[in-house]
């Protein structure tokens, strides 16, 4: 059956190595370290997860982050992002991390004064996350290479002031049970990439600036905001 129009480019992030992982969903999980919660108003306690979703070509690998419009506070979110080449439903804990091709740097950037709108509104907050551009990302490294890090030292700096500082080990759900738990909502599938929370820090950005995330033993991003 031919398209009626031409079919969009597959989103994809570069892999360490060479080729290209295919994206297929973007799932995000939210207040993921206890003291990024305590920050935002949350309880810093093992509460259910929650989720929420950004689009495939969210993920950007350019290095450059586009400010944008009809937006004057825009936060960066440092993150560890899962790359999925295996899925299903109501995976295993057990089994979940044999579903992982590989991890990379990420940043979930959020107008944070269009989400504190949609807060104070009881509003969903896609037009503060799920924006153009609004996920750099670094180049992927398979778990082959690697191994499935646990824990390492997460940070951000912006123009060499360092930001937001924590470790893999602070996460409150760890990777293996986040997936577990997405593929009881979610049917996974190979190309779901899953960016799994930030620690404290979080803060704004103006353009000009450059933000330099890194995660130990995964890898380093800079992003200049343009």
């Amino acid at each position: 059956m031919r398209y009626v129009i031409e079919p969009p480019p597959v989103a994809t992030v570069p892999v360490v190595g060479g080729g290209l992982f295919p994206v297929r969903r973007v799932y995000c999980i939210g207040r993921n370290y206890a003291a990024h919660a305590v920050e935002m108003g949350g309880d810093p306690n093992r509460e259910p997860p929650f989720f929420f979703q950004k689009n495939p070509d969210d993920l950007d690998p350019s290095g450059r982050f586009p400010y944008p419009r009809r937006s004057s506070n825009v936060h960066h979110e440092v993150e560890l992002a899962v790359a999925l080449a295996a899925g299903g439903e109501d995976i295993p804990v057990e089994r979940a991390l044999a579903c992982v091709f590989g991890y990379a740097v990420a940043i979930d950037m959020t107008r944070r004064d269009l989400q504190d709108e949609a807060k104070k509104l009881q509003r969903p907050w896609e037009i503060a996350k799920a924006f153009a551009r609004s996920a750099p990302i670094g180049e992927l490294v398979p778990a082959s290479a690697i191994g499935h890090p646990s824990r390492g030292a997460v940070t951000l700096a912006v123009d060499g002031e360092l930001r937001q500082s924590g470790d893999l080990a602070q996460m409150i759900w760890k990777v293996p049970e986040i997936v577990a738990t997405l593929s009881q909502y979610f049917t996974l599938a190979p190309g779901d990439v899953i960016l799994t929370g930030t620690p404290s820090g979080v803060g704004p950005v103006g353009r000009g600036q450059v933000m330099e995330a890194a995660i130990e033993g995964v890898g380093r991003l800079r992003v200049e905001v343009v």
